[in-house]
């Protein structure tokens, strides 16, 4: 009975250290979000629009297998902001590869009248 438990200790510890070992470092994720970020702010400059005020909007995006931006949702008050997000953005290839787990992101954006 002793050496089982003892047994099954070690098959825990090996299993935990295994898991532990698989996880991705929070740094390559904020250094990905980042990339996404940059990359966004790029692909919306100069909008065809006329802006008075300072608009606001909140994109929830994720990526593809193909490394394409799919757009899940704007939240914003100004319907041709959304719109413009949703065609500038959407299936537009990013640079660098973000193969792998498919995880959602959310990127705030401003847009100010120059």
């Amino acid at each position: 009975m002793k050496t089982l438990k003892v047994l099954l200790l070690a098959v825990a510890f090996t299993f935990s250290g295994a898991l532990s070992a698989s996880t991705e470092p929070v740094k390559k994720t904020a250094e990905k979000s980042n990339e996404i970020s940059k990359t966004v702010s790029k692909l919306l400059e100069n909008p065809s629009f006329q802006i008075d005020d300072e608009l606001n909007a909140m994109i929830i995006l994720t990526v593809n297998q193909e490394n394409e931006i799919v757009v899940l949702s704007v939240d914003s008050d100004h319907e041709t902001l959304e719109s413009y997000i949703k065609n500038r953005l959407n299936y537009e290839k990013l640079d660098t590869d973000f193969s792998g787990k498919q995880k959602t992101y959310k990127v705030p954006v401003k847009v100010k009248s120059i």
